[in-house]
């Protein structure tokens, strides 16, 4: 069978396992340690603290540094609300196009290197080749950051990481960070007739929007002069507002959720500086006016860091010398290329599909995407001997 005929029949079954970030991604990690272990790679498997989800990082080749990351996360976006035209969760082939939930974002690309792995596995390599596939990207790259604290703690220290998220094979050497936060607000419940009795927490979940409206108004002007970024400034936006029971009862609690997608990491402390004397110094003491136990918390639900593009990557160049491309893009989405960096590891993405069909219904990947991708890992074989 061919290699994309390879490919396609692990992507299958990888699609087959629901890794919806709600829920398991066990079954699959485990698929892939029994799939690795059996070419004779050394594997790792890391649990997340509820025991329900686990990062793999598998090694083949010699001990030591200096590897090459191939790096993806295995869970998927619900697909609840969605109208497929099939089972997203059974892949589907039409027309060159490989359909089903994951098959752009990303397991796509997680199969090439799969299929790759029997490559490797045969050479004689004079650098290792790391496998690092992880839970909960998709909710705050939860598993992207453990993984990488891991390395660190071994000393572990790969040259290069490649993230295969859909970029049609695109090298991006930027993407801006993206902190998400819900902001909870509690307040006193009461009869709307007499509002000044309670404590309205969505007034006061309103007014907390009002002023981060005005923070991103301000962070337009903060935009550095060479930013590669569209927009070229930090962003901020209100994705979500919930609480109240009825129209005639004073709510009691809500919930605010935002994001901030930073150019630089020092907007991130500037919001803050505006944000966090505003509920210490003006809403929270109108709150407790009223009544002394109404209050507002911050959760920080996920903070990934941006992926700042630099003049000299080892990890452009190499990726560059792999695909015959030569230009450079950035990108608004998150990855968790950016953690990798962060740990000292150059970074880049580059994988198989289109951002354009994630996180819809109908979601695919071209077998021309995925052909291109393997030609890319195979050259990279050849580097490695």
């Amino acid at each position: 069978m061919s290699d994309l005929g390879d490919v396609e029949r692990i992507l299958g079954d990888l699609v087959g396992f629901a890794t919806v970030s709600s829920d398991s991604n066990l079954a699959l990690i485990g698929y892939v340690e029994a799939y690795l272990s059996g070419l004779g790679a050394r594997c790792q498997v890391f649990a997340d603290p509820t025991g329900a989800k686990a990062n793999i990082f598998a090694t083949l080749g010699p001990e030591g540094d200096g590897g090459i990351v191939l790096s993806g996360h295995t869970d998927v976006v619900p697909v609840e609300g969605q109208n497929w035209t099939s089972d997203p969760f059974e892949m589907v082939a039409r027309d060159g196009l490989l359909y089903g939930r994951g098959t752009c974002d990303m397991k796509g690309f997680i199969a090439c290197a799969l299929v790759m792995a029997g490559r490797y596995a045969a050479l004689d390599l004079a650098r290792p080749v790391h496998f690092a596939f992880t839970y909960d990207e998709e909710v705050g790259c939860i598993g992207g950051q453990a993984l990488v604290t891991e390395l660190v703690a071994q000393g572990l220290k790969p040259s290069v990481a490649i993230i295969g998220e859909p970029t049609q094979m695109r090298i991006i050497n930027g993407h801006k960070g993206c902190r998400e936060t819900h902001t909870h607000f509690t307040g006193l419940a009461g009869h709307s007739s007499q509002p000044d009795l309670g404590v309205n927490a969505i007034e006061f979940a309103v007014m907390y929007a009002g002023k981060l409206m005005e923070v991103r108004e301000a962070l337009k002007a903060r935009a550095p002069k060479d930013s590669p970024f569209d927009p070229p400034w930090s962003t901020c936006q209100v994705g979500q507002l919930r609480g109240g029971v009825a129209a005639n009862v004073i709510p009691e609690r809500a919930t605010l959720e935002w994001d901030l997608r930073s150019v630089q990491p020092e907007d991130l402390s500037f919001v803050d500086s505006i944000m966090d004397p505003y509920v210490a110094d003006v809403l929270e003491p109108a709150m407790k006016a009223v009544h002394p136990s109404a209050g507002i918390e911050v959760d920080l639900v996920g903070d990934v860091v941006g992926l700042l593009p630099m003049d000299d990557s080892a990890a452009v160049r190499l990726v560059s010398e792999l695909t015959g491309a030569n230009g450079r893009d950035v990108v608004a989405f998150g990855t968790e290329a950016g953690i990798f960096q962060q740990a000292g590891i150059s970074a880049v993405v580059c994988g198989p599909g289109s951002i354009a069909q994630a996180h819809k219904a109908d979601e695919f990947v071209a077998r021309d995407q995925l052909a291109a991708c393997l030609g890319m890992l195979e050259r990279l074989g050849n580097r490695l001997v």
